[in-house]
């Protein structure tokens, strides 16, 4: 674990009004790099806590490495104290609808009339032009952006299995706020920073909308498309079980014959090359079922890692909270969840200096961290209880 004030954004305070996914995000990133992400909660708490179903841990996973101030900002002793906060900021990140934040008081042009050195960064669900005015969600901006269309099979679009778009989309939020905090060490001015779903999706299809400019064929959804590779699949084997296989080069298509002792597919001509392979496929996968059907999963994964070809069990999510590489790598934090329990969580995916950015704070509890913040604003210990006693601050 590296020391919080060796990571590299350990001197940067973020103050962010956020909740579901894509707003949070930008604030994780820079919270795991070692920013002090104050987040700026309603009385009651962000709603993201309570959701049901798929939204479970939306909050425990965007959340961490953030302190929690619950305050009513309707009430202009509680804007009060977020406008003191905002002073001291060196980001400013939301993910309200358009117009929220300024009759709140707190958009872009307020804040930097207050903090001109203030980075301030906008999630919305498009950037400016004539679709600014509707309402974003992921799975909106999947169906208009050409990626469901390509997730699912023939005229059944199907939403990505994760909310791709919102992190990806605050990933760009956190990625434009560096950009800006670096331009701010050469003008010493802040700027105004946006992301967006359908422009972050637009990105992700990027390779199939220049597929068809280089070939002036619409891409085909991704179950039906024609496979680069002659072996490129999902195999059901012994017991029902799945595995995928790759053979992806000339030297992969020898190495796998090899292993299997399959002389005859080796020598061949129809399959020599990788684009014979992939003509092949109507009859050669057939064959590669029928004879691998009575391997059990693991053990055909065993000959490929052996090998060095590419392969992979068919996990459930849940299932990675004991994957033995994460847990062997440091990629999963114990955590202590807001109403105690334990659990396990993904840091991000990279490493500086060999060290995994930590996780250092919980997710946490509704307004856990008012009193101390406020303390170090100025404010006295009968000033917060008086705000506390009239509403302005959560009990």
């Amino acid at each position: 674990m590296r020391p919080a004030d060796a990571l590299p954004y350990a001197d940067i305070r973020v103050v962010e009004f956020t909740h579901m996914v894509m707003g949070p995000t930008c604030g994780l990133v820079l919270g795991d790099l070692g920013a002090e992400v104050i987040k700026v909660e309603p009385l009651a708490g962000d709603n993201t806590r309570h959701l049901l179903g798929s939204g479970a841990g939306f909050f425990s996973v965007f959340n961490r490495n953030k302190k929690s101030l619950a305050v009513d900002v309707k009430d202009p002793r509680g804007l009060e104290v977020v406008l003191k906060l905002c002073a001291t900021a060196d980001v400013f990140s939301e993910n309200f609808r358009a117009g929220t934040m300024a009759r709140l008081g707190l958009g872009y042009e307020a804040l930097k009339g207050l903090n001109p050195r203030l980075v301030y960064v906008s999630h919305k669900g498009f950037l400016p032009g004539p679709y600014d005015h509707r309402t974003a969600l992921d799975e909106v901006v999947q169906m208009m952006g050409g990626l469901a269309y390509m997730t699912g099979p023939e005229g059944q679009p199907l939403r990505a299995g994760a909310s791709v778009n919102d992190i990806m989309g605050g990933m760009f939020g956190a990625i434009g706020a560096m950009a800006a905090l670096r331009a701010r060490e050469q003008t010493g001015r802040g700027q105004e920073v946006q992301a967006a779903l359908f422009e972050n999706n637009v990105l992700l299809v990027a390779q199939h909308m220049m597929q068809f400019a280089v070939t002036g064929q619409a891409a085909a959804p991704m179950p039906s498309r024609i496979s680069a590779w002659g072996i490129y699949d999902v195999f059901t084997v012994r017991d029902g079980e799945q595995i995928f296989l790759a053979v992806v080069s000339d030297t992969q298509w020898a190495t796998f014959c090899d292993a299997f002792q399959w002389g005859d597919l080796h020598a061949d001509a129809r399959l020599a090359r990788n684009n014979q392979r992939v003509e092949a496929r109507p009859w050669l996968l057939p064959l590669l079922r029928e004879r691998l059907a009575s391997w059990r999963a693991t053990d055909l994964g065993a000959v490929f890692e052996r090998e060095g070809l590419p392969f992979a069990p068919i996990i459930r999510p849940d299932q990675l909270l004991d994957d033995a590489h994460l847990l062997a790598s440091g990629g999963l934090a114990p955590m202590t969840l807001p109403d105690g329990r334990e659990a396990r969580t993904p840091l991000l995916p990279l490493t500086l200096d060999g060290q995994r950015p930590p996780l250092r704070l919980n997710p946490p509890a509704v307004g856990e961290h008012t009193d101390a913040l406020l303390y170090a604003l100025g404010y006295r210990e009968g000033d917060i209880a008086a705000l506390r006693a009239a509403g302005v601050l959560a009990p």
